[in-house]
């Protein structure tokens, strides 16, 4: 005889077997990770990309954006090792919200190279009231899976995510 206890599985014995635990552990983990992101996914393809950005410099940006009826966040376009910070405005929308994340290269006034990450949260003010709650509720678990972001730019038109802001945040 076994019952079910909110998320527990426990043996008539009383003790809780190697698999019945770890199943314990990755539904516990998996609830506390949705809950983390207010009901949304983030798919392999985003962390995947987001470390090949990090690690193999094959991507200059990535724009993620949300499926609201699959509730995933994907990856909206990825911008190649030779496209610039104007190509990635360029790809952003007038009219909806998208996260995006840019490396950043830059020398240093002591003559070094250096990289930094930066997320952006792009929620203009053309879009729908639904969709700037949307991200701005999931952009907390989306920066817990994307580990390794320097810096952070919210903007609602693109003054407010200029290049002058980028390199001055850099410094």
């Amino acid at each position: 005889m076994a019952f079910q206890w909110p998320n527990l599985y426990i043996r008539s014995s009383g003790t809780l077997s190697n698999s019945d635990h770890f199943n314990h552990i990755r539904t516990t983990m998996a609830m506390a990770f949705k809950m983390a992101t207010t009901g949304m996914w983030v798919t392999d393809e985003c962390k995947n990309s987001f470390m090949e950005m990090k690690w193999k410099k094959v991507h200059r940006y990535i724009v993620f954006k949300i499926d609201e009826g699959s509730r995933l966040v994907t990856v909206d376009k990825v911008g190649g090792p030779g496209e610039g910070y104007d190509d990635l405005t360029a790809s952003l929308p007038d009219d909806d919200c998208r996260y995006a994340v840019f490396d950043f290269d830059f020398v240093t006034v002591d003559n070094c190279r250096k990289s930094k990450i930066f997320f952006i949260a792009w929620s203009p003010t053309a879009s729908r009231i639904r969709a700037k709650i949307l991200y701005a509720t999931s952009k907390a678990g989306l920066r817990r899976v994307l580990d390794g972001i320097h810096y952070e730019v919210q903007a609602t038109d693109p003054d407010e995510m200029g290049m002058d802001v980028i390199k001055d945040r850099a410094k």
